[in-house]
């Protein structure tokens, strides 16, 4: 009973990955993950599982560098990193030391304030007194890693589904970030770029010259929670609901901190009625008259603009006052618009860029509507099938022998199948240098099982399966080392970072794994069976 399955497990085995093929294309469990907001159904592009990449979907591919210069090879004398970064800003009249990173492993200073020049960071660390061994463009690796983290973390929380985020590097070694939006527009994805996202609460009080300011009283990492963007059901407006952490294993926490700072700014005493408001005036900074009293404000600031000033609620300013708010730590960040509460809830949520993208100096964009998304399609799907019909009519005019060809054909067929069915279960978006990959293989395929066919009937019909094995075994010899070949050659595509140029290789070299491992000696089992007697 299992003589049969011994003899042709390898026709077995091409007939489960097949099979499996189907399960990841079709099946319900192995479709694209949906974005927040998006439900699976919204996510699935078409009947299949498979994800189309910008070219085969329309989208916006934006390529562009971090802004800033690096430090390298830095001498940092055992000093702790806040304290180099103190140091440097100093030194520097147009950066804070929000600006100013310092990595230990890397022995490297990096400035990330677009307006500072090479010069003058080099300037401030000679100011500074630490040593170097060079200034270069661009900012350090853990910066590149934490901005990609924070831009997959916009796109996903923005629900565009399908987004990517790689870095990729040029022939001169520069690090380029390489975004991908499918289904968005140019403008709107540059707008989510473009938007560094720092948030903060800063409180504006009055003094003896006038209208001084407390920056930074909350920053973006003080949040615990962060709720989604609401309505206001007591205006036009709307807000953010968010939670102050009221622990910290430092020191005071930032709710306790941010507490004291309310109070010692006299918000209980100017907010004790609802008549009592802000008059904070966003053009010239300062705090206006309302109601005959210039009461302290909240500034909430995005990017360094600000966009919308508030009082505060006579009860929560009570619950400041007495001490019991931390506890707690609930409130409130409102804007005049919905968009704005949004922007702010995605930002607070992702988190703020640690530098900028130069998208407009080095930086470049493209987009491609989703009618030429669609076109490309169509365009792709005929000459995937003009090929298979050009490759059987050669196959069908070499041999012109059913027996030989057919399972030449259909055994090619299931490799193209078996590809697309990793691709759906990687989660791998379709681009035209992936398909010109698939094409690729059905070339490379067909070529390795002519030349089994040649080997086995090159000295006329075999009956004998002996004869046929070790005539196979020839022609295995000669498949592998071609596959060795093409896998070297395609290795170095793999591993760089070139972009469409990845995927072409990647799938190149799994449709030769298939071909070897898989459907080659499934295909010399089927010629055994139909070609020997005994």
């Amino acid at each position: 009973m299992l003589e049969p399955i011994k003899e042709n497990w390898r026709i077995l085995l091409l007939v489960v990955v097949v099979l499996g093929s189907t399960v990841a294309l079709f099946g319900p469990g192995f479709g694209p993950e949906p974005a927040p907001g998006e439900n699976a159904s919204e996510a699935q592009q078409g009947i299949t599982n498979l994800q189309y990449g910008l070219d085969l979907a329309g989208g916006t591919r934006v390529r562009a560098p971090l802004s800033g210069y690096t430090a390298t090879d830095v001498a940092l004398g055992g000093e702790s990193p806040e304290a180099v970064a103190d140091a440097v800003a100093a030194e520097l009249d147009n950066a804070s030391t929000r600006n100013v990173g310092v990595v230990p492993d890397e022995s490297a200073v990096e400035v990330t304030d677009p307006t500072v020049t090479e010069s003058q960071f080099r300037a401030a660390m000679d100011a500074a007194g630490y040593e170097y061994g060079g200034i270069r463009s661009g900012v350090t690796q853990e910066t590149r890693d934490e901005t990609m983290n924070v831009i997959q973390g916009k796109i996903n929380e923005a629900g565009l589904s399908g987004g990517s985020v790689q870095q990729v590097q040029s022939i001169t070694g520069e690090y380029f970030i390489l975004v991908e939006v499918p289904g968005q527009g140019r403008q709107e994805v540059i707008d989510l770029l473009e938007e560094r996202g720092t948030v903060r609460i800063d409180i504006a009080y009055t003094d003896g010259n006038g209208t001084a300011v407390q920056e930074g009283a909350l920053i973006q990492g003080d949040f615990d929670e962060i709720g989604t963007a609401t309505q206001s059901d007591r205006g036009p407006g709307a807000y953010v609901p968010v939670t102050v952490r009221n622990s910290d294993d430092d020191g005071q926490s930032p709710a306790h901190a941010f507490q004291d700072a309310v109070a010692q700014r006299g918000f209980p005493d100017a907010y004790e009625t609802q008549a009592d408001q802000c008059g904070y005036n966003s053009e010239t900074g300062e705090i206006e008259e309302v109601n005959g009293d210039r009461n302290p404000c909240l500034l909430l600031v995005v990017d360094g603009e600000v966009i919308n000033s508030f009082g505060m609620d006579s009860g929560l300013a009570d619950d400041m006052g007495t001490g019991s708010w931390a506890e707690t730590g609930r409130f409130r960040l409102t804007t005049g618009e919905f968009a704005e509460a949004q922007q702010i809830s995605l930002n607070l949520r992702a988190g703020a860029l640690p530098a900028d993208l130069d998208i407009s100096g080095e930086g470049t964009s493209s987009s491609i509507s989703a009618s030429q998304g669609e076109n490309f399609r169509t365009y792709s799907l005929i000459i995937g099938v003009l090929s298979v019909f050009a490759v059987a009519g050669m196959v069908f005019l070499r041999y012109r022998e059913p027996r030989v060809a057919l399972p030449m054909i259909v055994t090619a067929l299931a490799e193209v199948y078996t590809l697309l069915g990793f691709a759906a279960l990687l989660g791998y978006p379709l681009e035209l240098a992936v398909i010109a990959g698939f094409i690729a293989v059905v070339g490379t395929g067909v070529d390795d099982l002519v030349i089994i066919a040649d080997q086995v009937m090159s000295e006329g019909d075999v009956s004998s399966r002996t004869v046929f094995d070790s005539r196979f075994r020839q022609a295995f010899w000669v498949i592998g080392a071609a596959a060795a070949t093409t896998i070297i050659a395609m290795s170095p595509l793999m591993v760089l970072s070139l972009g469409d140029l990845s995927g072409f290789a990647i799938f190149t070299v799994l449709g030769v794994l298939i071909g070897v491992l898989i459907t080659r000696p499934a295909y010399g089992d089927i010629l055994r069976r139909l070609l020997t007697v005994r």
